[in-house]
């Protein structure tokens, strides 16, 4: 098991940059990539997330490495757990929760199953999972911590930049993270010009159509047109 203090993180400059960003912002410029299974969603509306990935592996079903997770990850991580999307258990419920938020975890994502929505809700700390099921989880083992894992079809190593947000998950890995943050604040940039352009065009009396086309569209139509 790898220790805490081998494990390279992004600094906390690149995390404050990115939590003026979002998840789908990073995907775009990752080449649309980055992004887990879809099925894995916040248990409520509004539970962003950003820090520093500290992975844990489970035996399908059995929580116990995860418990020991959230005693052993500092404030400001977010727990990647591979469940591997195990249906039959729920991995954490309300008490795990309570814990992982009261010694500063940012927050919990699970490719499986967690347990009592609503205090879920109530207690405002960002989890994502595949969903809901009264089945408690075993308590054996085995298991891992930061390990490099697969997390709804994503690589995670320990230490990746983790954003998300009411569209998904994405990871962004810490080798790469300073460079595709730039890229993403420069396409946030174009984004808010593009949006000033339309509301230009509904200002204006929607006069001017040719407004409202992106730079990039005329040339990659020329070889559909005659």
């Amino acid at each position: 098991m790898e220790t805490m203090s081998t494990v390279q993180f992004v600094s906390n400059d690149l995390i404050d940059r990115a939590k003026k960003l979002n998840s789908t912002l990073l995907a775009d410029v990752m080449g649309s990539t980055g992004a887990m299974d879809h099925q894995i969603k916040p248990v409520a509306r509004g539970m962003n997330i950003v820090g520093t990935a500290f992975t844990v592996s489970l035996r399908p079903g059995d929580n116990l490495f995860l418990h020991q997770a959230i005693y052993s990850a500092k404030e400001g991580d977010v727990l990647i757990v591979d469940g591997k999307d195990h249906k039959g258990h729920a991995y954490l419920g309300e008490l795990m929760a309570g814990v992982a938020k009261a010694v500063g975890i940012e927050g919990i994502v699970i490719d499986g199953l967690v347990r009592d929505k609503l205090a879920l809700e109530e207690l405002a700390f960002p989890i994502y999972s595949k969903g809901f099921m009264p089945n408690g989880p075993f308590k054996d083992g085995p298991g891992e911590l930061n390990q490099i894992i697969s997390c709804g079809g994503v690589k995670v190593a320990p230490g990746d930049l983790v954003i998300a947000d009411d569209d998904g998950v994405v990871i962004v890995p810490k080798e790469k993270a300073e460079h595709l943050l730039t890229l993403a604040e420069e396409k946030q940039a174009y984004e808010n010009q593009r949006l000033k352009t339309i509301q230009q065009y509904v200002d204006e009396g929607k006069q001017d159509i040719s407004l409202l086309a992106p730079a990039w569209l005329e040339g990659r139509m020329k070889k559909y047109q005659g």
